[in-house]
């Protein structure tokens, strides 16, 4: 049951996910990329920490070295995204960044030697494929914007890697309080050394980092970090890949992107890499029982 509350955890994480790609986009127009991070990341610190301070008196070492590396890598990512979101699409932004379905695995081995079970890398290559058929439709050329993306996928492929392995052992929400403080901490540092202090802030930028901190960013991370208590890092990777899906549709709605045939197909791909991931192992095991009894 755990588990499929953590996946529903996930699902939700990257619906919220997918509609940041159009509020980014949207904030862009008004603020600098360090002023977006900046402002996500400190209201974030903020909520987390009007919610849940009394965790603070529970606060160890470990959670807070941990949480740092885990908070740096953030920030890394996130800087990567929204900088190369101003050269790039959103489609296409994220596509590059759900690149890291297929990086997870990788990761895995290489770090800790786990084996890569053939389900993961039917699911990540099918994930993958359908991503490409969903958000690439224009120029398959690398600018770039494009290639910020793809360096930012490597950043939330040990994000993702990193927050499975450390909330097995861990406090969730305390680990994403020391995350959000140290990537707030980062982003105010550089709005400070690059001079973008602003002095008044349009209305439609104020609401998109109010969405962004609030969805995108606490109830978001929040949701992902718990659910990783219950699943696979690659699993997880895989659920979160579906934020192109929900970024494509919202990005149609608000952005005017054109629906097409592949987009479509791009969609159902990615759906039936799910399903595998999630239904044909333990499909397998059931059918394989029954003949050996």
């Amino acid at each position: 049951m755990k588990q499929y509350i953590g996946d529903g955890m996930l699902l939700i994480t990257a619906i919220v996910w997918g509609s940041g790609f159009v509020v980014t986009d949207i904030a862009l127009e008004y603020l600098t990329a360090s002023q977006v991070m900046a402002g996500r990341f400190a209201l974030a610190t903020l909520i987390l920490t009007i919610l849940f301070g009394y965790k603070y008196k529970k606060m160890t070492k470990s959670v807070v070295w941990k949480g740092v590396i885990l908070g740096t890598i953030l920030y890394i990512a996130f800087a990567l995204q929204t900088v190369g979101l101003q050269y790039t699409t959103p489609s296409k932004n994220a596509f590059l960044t759900a690149i890291n379905v297929v990086i997870v695995p990788i990761i895995a081995f290489l770090i800790y030697k786990r084996r890569i079970d053939r389900y993961e890398i039917i699911g990540s290559i099918l994930a993958i494929l359908g991503i490409g058929l969903l958000s690439l439709q224009g120029s398959m050329m690398i600018n770039i914007g494009d290639a910020l993306s793809l360096a930012c996928a490597v950043a939330f492929a040990f994000d993702i890697f990193y927050t499975n392995v450390f909330v097995q052992k861990e406090d969730a929400i305390l680990l994403t309080i020391v995350q959000f403080i140290t990537a707030s901490l980062i982003s105010v540092t550089m709005v400070f050394i690059q001079g973008d202090i602003p002095t008044e802030i349009e209305k439609e930028a104020l609401y998109s980092i109010v969405y962004l901190a609030v969805f995108s960013t606490t109830i978001a991370y929040l949701f992902q970090n718990m659910a990783h208590q219950y699943t696979t890092a690659t699993k997880a990777a895989i659920i979160l890949s579906t934020e192109s899906i929900f970024g494509m549709i919202l990005s149609v709605l608000f952005l005017h992107e054109v629906l097409t045939d592949r987009m479509v197909m791009g969609a159902v791909l990615i759906m039936v890499a799910i399903l595998i991931s999630e239904v044909k192992p333990v499909f397998y095991k059931k059918t394989h029982c029954k003949k050996r009894t």
